[in-house]
């Protein structure tokens, strides 16, 4: 498995004022720190490495790792955002020199209670440089915003919404070879979602099914659904 991006960098304004003083991926979830219920998952998932992008706090996550990250098997990797805003996009590719040539990636609010190995057997099947998992969503949990046919995200969208074809959502979790992100012309901030948009336009963003739902920590909805979520499950 190559490595794991986390995303994890953003000001996560839509959970304030919780995330004002605390790091999103440390916000309390089912008694513990998110990242910790994310750690967990990746290396259950069969990842060994894990490269986290921060920003916003990042210091109280270096702490959190001193103390416990021993507690995952895994090799965990910081790339510093700077002071400087980023965006989704600018992080990624900040942080390229710890990824390797090809790599998966995560948003830090993200719980995917998904098998990681046919996913990274989907991308090295596809030929594509970029893909991503998609959810037939039919706008059940967030809006939706892929058009989604045949193995191939023809369009994503965030203004797509209730246009023909556009049922699917981005569930959460894709792959990337490095030169697609370090080829990005835009200078920094920029949203990872324009490139995988362009991608889509230009029928270079491959697109794999899975079937369960998301959870997610980034609204307070979505907050409460994953704290009843991981209350009740338990990793063999």
């Amino acid at each position: 498995m190559p490595p794991l991006a986390i995303l994890a960098g953003g000001l996560a304004t839509r959970l304030r004022p919780i995330t004002e003083t605390i790091p999103k991926v440390l916000v309390p979830v089912a008694g513990e720190p998110f990242l910790a219920h994310q750690l967990r998952l990746a290396a259950h998932q069969g990842f060994r490495r894990v490269v986290l992008c921060l920003g916003h706090l990042s210091e109280q996550v270096e702490e959190f790792l001193a103390a416990r990250g021993g507690e995952f098997p895994l090799d965990i990797a910081i790339s510093h955002e700077g002071a400087k805003r980023r965006g989704t996009g600018g992080a990624l590719r900040h942080a390229l020199p710890l990824l390797g040539p090809e790599f998966f990636v995560l948003y830090g609010d993200s719980y995917l209670p998904i098998e990681a190995a046919p996913v990274w057997a989907a991308f090295r099947a596809a030929g594509c440089p970029a893909m991503l998992t998609v959810l037939h969503n039919q706008d059940r949990w967030d809006p939706s915003n892929i058009e989604f046919r045949d193995g191939m995200a023809l369009r994503h969208d965030k203004a797509a919404r209730g246009q023909p074809g556009v049922e699917w959502i981005d569930f959460g979790l894709s792959v990337f070879t490095a030169p697609v992100i370090a080829d990005w012309p835009r200078p920094d901030p920029w949203d990872l979602s324009a490139l995988t948009g362009s991608l889509a336009t230009a029928g270079r963003l491959a697109g794999h099914e899975v079937r369960q739902r998301f959870y997610e920590i980034g609204k307070p909805e979505g907050l409460r659904d994953t704290e009843s979520f991981l209350s009740r499950k338990t990793l063999s």
